[in-house]
Formats: structure tokens, C-alpha cells, sequence
């Protein structure tokens, strides 16, 4: 009888944090094409304007693969800019990087990429783990650390992945929230070239 409980109460967690990925809303799901859908099944791209009233904002950087310790000025200022929030423990954003290190290729010269985690050190995490994750999956562009998840109340972020697109005037022109695909990504960032 234990046994069957600890294995249901391990399920439940299992599911728990994959609806924390999307912000907890199991509503929704995914379309044909691998897109983030709502209870309507509609895709969650988005080019309403989030409030971006707190933005620019200024984050500091860890100092890993691409990436210097520092702070960086999210968006930057007068070139466009995409922002990934990220979760180590959050295994969509494991492959929107493949996306992302694709898309980075083909932009990073003409639009600023920052990736974002607002994971809290401590109770087993560590910068190095953040290192470590970022190395293990070809990131390659800043990386920053916002525990106090300013980015993510900002732009208001419901669920991790979460991507904003600014143009050069620092203007919000496409969120999405969960797995976007390479395709979608694109578009919006030939958007604001």
C-alpha cells in the first residue's frame, strides 16, 4: 500500500511541474505543428504590447560560455532584442535552446539574445549548476540571473519557456509562452531587423 502512494504522490509531482512550465494552466496543450495552445486550442504567440512600463530593466550576468559577469539592460537599448525566461529544472526550455543557438546564428549580429533565469540559489542550486546547465546545451549569448523575477512580472510572464521580442525602440512586438517553434521565432525577429 506505501509503495503505491509514494509512486502516486511521485506522479503527481511529475505532473505538477510540467504545468508549472506553462504557468500551471493544464487547459491547454499543444497544436499539430508542436505550438502552445489555450483552453481554445489557439496558438499563444502574441503581439500585444505586455506591460512593459517597468522596462528597461538591468540584470546581472553570470560569467558562462558566451556570457559575461556583469549586468545587462534588458531590452538593449536601440538594437531589437529577444528575451528567453528559462528554468533549469523546466525541460521545454531544454529544447527551445535548440531554436535559439539556430536563430542566434542567424541574428546575433543584428538583434541582441539574452536568456534569463529567475531560479533562487540555495536548497541545491548553484551558479556553477547554472554554468554548467547553459554549457550542456550550447548556449551561447548572455545569460542572467533575475531571482527577484522582475523581468518576468514586467513583461508578465505566465510560464516558462517565455519569449519577448523588442524592436529597436525598446517596444514589446511578440511574446510567446511555452515551446515556440524555430519558424514562429524567426518571423518575429525578421520583424524587427
Amino acid at each position: 500500500m506505501r509503495r503505491r502512494q509514494v509512486l502516486g504522490a511521485l506522479a503527481g509531482v511529475g505532473l505538477g511541474g510540467i504545468a508549472g512550465c506553462l504557468g500551471g494552466d493544464s487547459s491547454g496543450g499543444t497544436d499539430d505543428a508542436g505550438e502552445s495552445t489555450d483552453a481554445a486550442g489557439t496558438a499563444t504567440d502574441s503581439t500585444e504590447s505586455a506591460a512593459s512600463g517597468d522596462l528597461p530593466l538591468v540584470v546581472d550576468t553570470i560569467d558562462a560560455q558566451g556570457s559575461e559577469a556583469g549586468e545587462v539592460r534588458v531590452p538593449a537599448a536601440g538594437t531589437p532584442t529577444i528575451l528567453d525566461l528559462f528554468a533549469t529544472w523546466c525541460a521545454p526550455c531544454v529544447a527551445q535552446m535548440e531554436s535559439l543557438r539556430t536563430l542566434h546564428e542567424e541574428f546575433g549580429d543584428d538583434v541582441a539574445f539574452v536568456s534569463v533565469t529567475n531560479e533562487r540559489l540555495g536548497g541545491g542550486l548553484t551558479l556553477d549548476d547554472i554554468r554548467a546547465w547553459w554549457a550542456d546545451h550550447d548556449g551561447n549569448w548572455t545569460v542572467g540571473h533575475d531571482p527577484e523575477s522582475r523581468l518576468m512580472r514586467a513583461v508578465r510572464a505566465n510560464g516558462l519557456p517565455y519569449l519577448v521580442v523588442f524592436d529597436a525602440n525598446g517596444e514589446i512586438t511578440w511574446t510567446h509562452r511555452g515551446l515556440a517553434s524555430e519558424s514562429n521565432i524567426r518571423e518575429a525577429l525578421e520583424g524587427v531587423r
